[in-house]
């Protein structure tokens, strides 16, 4: 999805540059801190089969209020528990804003699913933001490279840790990929139709049709790790495997065990 938020903080000059699991922060030489955000002792995302534990700060909570804010006009009601406390700026966490997603999925078609999310990410944009983007970032090698490198610290919050990566689009080898460790909206949705619709296809699209930067992502259902390769176009979703994978039976609330496919990527 295309949110971008991250937390710059002051801090005294340092030639490390690392991840301190302790601290849960990124050290950058000159003076800046991106909080990580990953509460696990390891500094990296639990294993297949576990859920990564975060540390949400403010601004990761704000994004996630303000984005979950947005998709409730589109979503059904909420449990009676969830519906019972009304929720301010800073209550929502990552558990909300996934519930939010997955009550916008009930009872929508893959196609309007997709549509929803558009129109989120559209309201989220200032009056004329894909037209100044088209004209700062024309789909060239310069601009995909320098979109993938924003990516790693923009969507930490949502997507979790990921780094970029060298890929090769049209024959030329270029660091505008990125790699997501273990998807944070994955790992928490547990949902193959959620990561479909309500993101992949949502994002690419935006950033291709939208943005005009091409776009594609390209999720591990193995192990939820996922690949973004800017610069590159999207292939149609009949031909795109994901169109083909079956449902997380085991961890999926929704799933059909009976299907092969995962019924909500059926229109």
């Amino acid at each position: 999805m295309v949110v971008l938020s991250y937390q710059v903080v002051q801090f005294p000059n340092t030639n490390i540059h690392r991840c301190s699991p302790s601290k849960r922060h990124i050290y950058h030489p000159g003076g800046n801190v991106i909080r990580c955000g990953i509460a696990e002792p390891s500094g990296q995302p639990a294993p297949m089969g576990q859920k990564t534990k975060y540390n949400d700060g403010v601004f990761e909570k704000v994004f996630m209020s303000l984005f979950a804010r947005k998709m409730e006009k589109f979503s059904g009601k909420p449990d009676k528990a969830t519906a019972d406390k009304k929720k301010g700026l800073f209550d929502y966490d990552y558990e909300s804003f996934v519930d939010v997603s997955r009550r916008v999925m009930q009872g929508r078609n893959r196609i309007q699913q997709q549509e929803v999310v558009r129109e989120v990410l559209l309201s989220m944009l200032p009056p004329g933001a894909p037209e100044q983007f088209r004209k700062l970032f024309p789909p060239t090698k310069w601009a995909a490279e320098f979109n993938a490198a924003l990516t790693v610290p923009f969507f930490h919050w949502l997507v979790g840790p990921s780094e970029v990566i060298e890929v090769e689009v049209n024959g030329v080898k270029q660091r505008s990929g990125v790699l997501i460790k273990k998807c944070r909206y994955l790992e928490n949705s547990g949902c193959v139709g959620m990561c479909v619709n309500m993101c992949k296809i949502p994002t690419q699209d935006f950033f291709t049709n939208e943005f005009g930067l091409p776009l594609t992502m390209i999720p591990n259902f193995e192990d939820m790790s996922c690949e973004m390769v800017y610069g590159q176009p999207p292939p149609p979703f009949e031909e795109d495997p994901v169109a083909k994978q079956p449902c997380f039976v085991d961890v999926c609330s929704v799933a059909n065990p009976n299907s092969s496919i995962c019924p909500k990527l059926q229109v």
